[in-house]
């Protein structure tokens, strides 16, 4: 069977998550009118990560060095098809979101994009104020979230794929190289408004909206810290660990 699509999801002990990432993707494949893969990168998980993922069907690549973006490009290397969708693994896309995406890639008019976020649980309000921020500086710079990233398998390698710079944020680095591109090629990177992807909450809360404030200017005002790993802790540690 040829494969169109790829879905490439980098996973370092997300066993928890897992599960309803890959049931909501399994559900949703056999419905578009495209064939498609899973790719799951264990980035050198110490749970059941890569059983899991196994045990839902999906093609198992492993990474040994933690870096979200290294993970991403390995799946990358592996995937069939002309197109590549990213996406984490503590988030759930809604069938039609991945329609769409399909559809715009078809069109040809359009190289890549992101899509909206919606939380999994109700948020503070000053959380929910911050992701409602998010979603509008997405739309208006077109920007893609790490949670959902779809693009066109040539577009990817002319650009070099996901910078291994950066410990974070290589979603943005990607987008604006995507962008750049699309100027050339005179095509679009687009945002998908509706429907949003359901991503994890988790941060907000393991993390005070203090915290989570603080980080997020931290970022604004050195942009350099994605650089150092151990200033990208609230991508790379987790509170019981």
């Amino acid at each position: 069977m040829t494969i169109d699509y790829s879905i490439i999801i980098p996973a370092y002990n997300e066993e928890e998550y897992l599960p309803k990432t890959l049931t909501a993707l399994r559900a949703a494949i056999p419905n578009l009118n495209l064939s498609g893969k899973i790719i799951v990168v264990d980035n050198n998980s110490s749970d059941r990560t890569a059983a899991i993922a196994e045990e839902h069907g999906a093609t198992v690549v492993f990474e040994s060095i933690n870096q979200i973006s290294r993970a991403r490009n390995a799946g990358a290397k592996v995937a069939q098809g002309r197109y590549l969708i990213f996406v984490d693994a503590d988030t759930v896309i809604p069938i039609e979101l991945l329609q769409q995406a399909l559809d715009n890639l078809e069109s040809k008019n359009i190289i890549g994009g992101g899509a909206c976020i919606a939380g999994d649980i109700p948020l503070q309000a000053s959380m929910q104020w911050l992701l409602n921020l998010w979603n509008f500086i997405s739309i208006q710079t077109n920007n893609a979230a790490g949670s959902f990233i779809y693009c066109q398998r040539d577009a990817f390698e002319e650009i070099g794929g996901f910078s291994e710079a950066v410990y974070a944020s290589e979603e943005i680095w990607l987008s604006r190289d995507m962008k750049k591109l699309a100027k050339k090629r005179k095509q679009r990177f687009k945002i998908i408004k509706q429907p949003p992807v359901i991503t994890s909450m988790r941060k907000m809360q393991w993390y005070s909206p203090l915290r989570i404030y603080l980080y997020v200017l931290l970022l604004a005002v050195f942009p350099f810290t994605v650089r150092i790993k151990s200033l990208c802790t609230m991508w790379y540690r987790r509170p019981n660990e």
